[in-house]
């Protein structure tokens, strides 16, 4: 192995556990408000909110980090790199060991990434080496600690409901599926609270005919009338309300943060090396000889601006809403024939508010959705803070350039919406609010999961527009299984795969929130 003395491009098995610092946990402060502070006191809180003005409430806006304020244990030039032993001793201070080969390289050390990494490690033998290419450790702008932080299981594609089945489970089970020897369990903070999804008069047959299908995958749901969601919930405006589904186990909200973190420090302690580095390039080998074509080495810039290679026998893109770039740098969208097709996955930006209600009854509130699409969901226990949001329109997208947040949106599309349905809304007070992106599939809004027809080393988990986070677990245990035994074992999802895109056949997921 040659060694570099290029600082921080690698965080190997034992050293991501002593990166987990103060400054690092930082990095969660977009979401640490919802699914840490409202749970268990977090100073840092109070660093990251300024007092603002707005045009009806007093708003307390989430302030995006900054790192010119907040320095990372990852950027300090003057730090040496540390390469632990097993036993988590310091093994060198000096240089890290750059991994010039791998059996499976993951580009991409989000949830899913992270997830594809564990499951690789609990399942293969030993001796696989898996290498994670992440391009910012601190997680500042991933999909995964911006996320909303809830599972369901009400979807309309079966195969997504398997997928949240299997992520409850893990979410209940994850101190110990997630355990390192020596080290506290992780707490995912995994909370049973049932969704409540409405549906207008006009929509009750489908709404039934998903329930049907909810239940016979296995699903815990109970439908309503109207007249009983009155009865049941009276602060509920039924005005154009026809019927609702509600969720009495296998949901709930969660701490992404804390998903992320477990998954990744269980992937190291079982071998799995991170470095950290922005994928520039993918080379690749053309079919010869009836061998098929396979991409055989990935480029990466390090923080530092030099570029190092690593040789893989197998690549994973989950790259989030950047997967579609990724995968351009293999030629996919922009070569010939199969190749000339695109993922069709782009970032979109939606925004989450944070709202004071008072007068909301909280011990039985669900997580709530409209007929609209406007959401709430209550956070922590003894508390009325809710998030609350809706996904905008295509005409309505915004800008993806940064990740600003629109008040007008609120102001305009959401707090209507919500003081309608639910009265005490009117009363309620904004109080922060955050950003985060979408991996959207534009075909039909889920995931493309399987190997690449061309490319058969190349494996796809991405485009779950907007439920990578609580399905990540499901998600890494079947892209490691296609891996390991060449097809789908616990979860058949055949029907994920990019031959679908490619015949423009959509399996759309009409349950995106």
């Amino acid at each position: 192995m040659i060694k570099y003395s290029c600082d921080h491009h690698l965080i190997s098995a034992h050293s991501w556990n002593t990166l987990l610092t103060p400054e690092l946990s930082k990095a969660a402060m977009y979401h640490g408000i919802i699914s840490r502070v409202l749970v268990r006191p977090c100073p840092s809180l109070y660093r990251r909110i300024e007092l603002k003005y707005g045009l009806r409430t007093q708003r307390l806006i989430c302030t995006r980090l900054s790192s010119a304020i907040h320095s990372s244990p990852f950027t300090s030039s003057s730090e040496r790199t540390r390469i632990y032993k097993s036993d988590g001793t310091v093994q060198s201070e000096e240089h890290g060991s750059w991994p010039e080969e791998c059996d499976v390289l993951v580009l991409g050390g989000g949830a899913v990434g992270s997830s594809v990494a564990y499951h690789l490690g609990q399942r293969a033998q030993k001796g696989l080496r898996v290498v994670v290419v992440e391009q910012d450790p601190t997680y500042t702008q991933a999909s995964t600690v911006l996320s909303l932080g809830g599972i369901r299981q009400q979807y309309t594609v079966k195969e997504n409901i398997q997928l949240s089945l299997y992520g409850a489970e893990f979410l209940r089970n994850a101190a110990s599926l997630l355990a390192v020897e020596g080290q506290d369990p992780p707490d995912v903070q995994f909370r049973p609270q049932g969704y409540l999804l409405l549906a207008s008069e006009d929509k009750v047959e489908l709404l039934r005919e998903n329930f049907k299908l909810q239940v016979e995958t296995g699903a815990k749901v109970q439908f309503f009338t109207a007249t009983q969601l009155k009865a049941k919930y009276p602060w509920l405006n039924i005005t154009g309300v026809g019927a609702g589904v509600e969720g009495f186990e296998n949901e709930g909200r969660f701490d992404p943060w804390a998903l992320l973190l477990g998954l990744r420090r269980k992937a190291t302690s079982l071998g799995a090396e991170y470095v950290r580095g922005k994928i520039c390039g993918l080379s690749k080998r053309d079919q010869v000889d009836g061998a098929p074509a396979a991409l055989t080495s990935a480029e990466i810039l390090l923080p530092c601006g030099a570029r190092r290679s690593i040789a893989f026998k197998r690549v994973v893109l989950a790259c989030g809403a950047w997967s579609g770039a990724v995968a351009a740098l293999a030629g996919i969208g922009a070569g010939e024939g199969v190749l000339a097709m695109p993922l069709h996955i782009y970032p979109r930006k939606r925004y989450v508010y944070i709202v004071h209600v008072p007068g909301l009854p909280g011990a039985n509130t669900p997580i709530f959705i409209d007929v609209s699409g406007t959401y709430f969901k209550r956070e922590g226990l003894n508390t009325h803070l809710y998030t609350v949001g809706k996904s905008p329109t295509e005409e309505q997208e915004p800008s993806i350039d940064n990740l600003e947040i629109d008040y007008d949106f609120f102001e305009t599309e959401i707090w209507p919406v919500l003081a309608n349905r639910v009265p005490v809304f009117e009363n309620i007070k904004l109080q922060g609010a955050w950003a985060g992106y979408y991996d959207y599939h534009t075909l039909d809004q889920n995931p493309i999961i399987g190997p690449h027809p061309v490319y058969a080393n190349m494996f796809i988990v991405t485009g779950f527009s907007g439920h990578g986070a609580q399905h990540a677990a499901g998600a890494g245990l079947a892209t490691a299984e296609y891996i390991l035994e060449g097809k789908f074992c616990t979860i058949d999802l055949n029907r994920f795969c990019f031959e679908r895109v490619l015949a423009g056949e959509a399996v759309r997921e009409k349950n995106v929130i």
